[in-house]
């Protein structure tokens, strides 16, 4: 990973095309109906919400559909709806969003799906569905069958939004299929994933739920990452999959790839009443961050970073080009001092929580070093990491080095979600800032044993604990910055 990849690497992707995204999938109108909520009605326990605006947006594949185009995609819904008024409510948001709507089929006598929730405040009362979710009829299939003649061949990938109600068929599944040589990507995201394995997708995106559900399992709150990675296999296998994102609402998702690492992203805090359509959000964005040649790590990472910003919002809300890259933006100046690092230090020791430290120079950002983070993060609950300055890292390296400012590689740092605090530091050791912040865990990475570290009598001495993290072969900024000399014959 180039040092400013995660900060550029989606807009960069689009800078030369909007790549051509079709959801085929269904579509659901999200009605939000909000107010007061201040006393209970006479004839049951029940509250009484006074109504002062009523909102409704894409929901579903649609609104999937309507992420990728708000992120910049040429975006494309095949999908089924009733020629009701709910029907045409979701044409119109749609158009709104910067859909095409003549790819949608329209069914005479058809409900179509819509999801209205009553809120209070910031409290959810409750929610009534509506609509058919029964498959449409042959005429409307047939529709439908033409529609996909005309949008698969023209596409840079497809999504799949299969929550089980009515529009992907048996023959629509077919015509996939029969299409799936000439789909550069294919994307996964169903309720049931049973029926898509013969496909071959390149990604599936289950969230816990499925994901156990598919193994016939249930699985504890406090065992899911670890049962998820401990069935890889099994989970690629089942869904047929090249590569299975496991999702876990608040605590973040898990990429798993055979043979590789795992990768796992951490979300940001947002209440569950937030959390509506962020799975949409996320595999908007994952699809057109892979769709524009962005590795699969790092559209994890974008992915998570839309759909934090989703969260922040009411309602089903969609997250922009312009919101996802203030989102990543803001690390730009994300390293801090030691002064308020102390403080942060202390008020997560307050808290209860675990925190892990570690340090190097990271100038260059590999795979290895997100390999390395993503162990780390998971040996506590606050991940701190701490940077050498530039004046440090030329001792350390060479005058060659640094490649990349201090500034750049702790903004690099700061926008990997395992990522929760970064400093800098300008002494060859952070000897002197772990005596002060006195971390439970510190970790470095690589061929190295505790006592050959100068930082491990430090923490000893106040009953810390040093761990050595796996150390990936052939993984390392050396290493890339000699492959590069190789082969352009020019120095960084």
């Amino acid at each position: 990973m180039a040092t400013q990849a995660l900060t550029a690497e989606l807009p960069h992707a689009l800078a030369d095309k909007r790549p051509r995204i079709a959801v085929v999938g269904d579509a659901i109108l999200d009605g939000w109906l909000c107010g007061r909520g201040t006393r209970l009605c006479r004839e049951a326990p029940a509250p009484v919400v006074e109504i002062d605006h009523t909102g409704y947006s894409p929901g579903g594949a649609a609104n999937t559909t309507a992420n990728l185009a708000a992120l910049g995609a040429n975006a494309t819904l095949v999908s089924v709806t009733g020629c009701d008024s709910d029907g045409m409510a979701l044409r119109e948001a749609l158009k709104r969003a910067g859909v095409r709507t003549n790819t949608m089929v329209m069914e005479s006598g058809r409900r179509t799906v819509a999801k209205r929730r009553v809120v209070a405040g910031d409290q959810l009362i409750a929610r009534f569905d509506e609509g058919d979710g029964r498959a449409p009829r042959p005429d409307t299939e047939q529709a439908l069958l033409r529609v996909l003649d005309q949008v698969l061949p023209r596409c840079d990938a497809v999504l799949i939004g299969d929550y089980g109600m009515g529009t992907l068929t048996g023959a629509v599944r077919a015509k996939i299929q029969r299409s799936r040589r000439r789909i550069p990507l294919l994307v996964v995201d169903a309720h049931d994933l049973t029926g898509w394995a013969r496909l071959r997708p390149d990604v599936v995106t289950p969230n816990a739920m499925e994901a156990a559900a598919l193994l016939g399992a249930r699985w504890r709150d406090d065992r899911r990452f670890a049962e998820a990675e401990a069935h890889v296999s099994d989970l690629h296998a089942l869904t047929g999959a090249s590569a299975v994102v496991v999702t876990f609402d608040r605590d973040g998702a898990l990429l798993l790839v055979p043979d590789q690492p795992s990768h796992r992203t951490w979300a940001r805090p947002a209440p569950e009443s937030r959390a509506s359509g962020a799975g949409d959000t996320f595999v908007a964005a994952l699809t057109l961050a892979l769709a524009g040649g962005v590795p699969a790590t790092t559209g994890v990472e974008l992915a998570q970073a839309a759909a934090d910003v989703v969260v922040a919002h009411p309602g089903t809300s969609v997250c922009t080009t312009a919101q996802l890259t203030a989102r990543l933006g803001a690390y730009r100046s994300a390293a801090v001092d030691h002064d308020e690092l102390a403080a942060l230090v202390e008020a997560h020791r307050v808290a209860g929580r675990r925190i892990v430290f570690t340090n190097g120079c990271f100038d260059v950002m590999h795979r290895g070093h997100v390999s390395y983070l993503n162990q780390a993060k998971r040996l506590g609950d606050v991940l701190i990491v701490a940077v050498n300055d530039d004046a440090g890292v030329r001792r350390l390296k060479g005058p060659d080095r640094p490649v990349n400012g201090a500034a750049d590689r702790a903004a690099v740092l700061a926008a990997l979600s395992c990522v929760d605090h970064v400093t800098t530091f300008a002494a060859d050791t952070p000897v002197d800032l772990l005596a002060r912040l006195r971390p439970d865990t510190y970790t470095k990475g690589g061929d190295y044993t505790p006592d050959m570290l100068p930082e491990t009598p430090t923490v000893r001495s106040y009953g810390g604990e040093v761990t050595i993290l796996d150390y990936l072969p052939d993984r390392s900024t050396s290493a890339v910055i000699s492959r590069i000399r190789a082969t352009t014959g020019q120095r960084p």
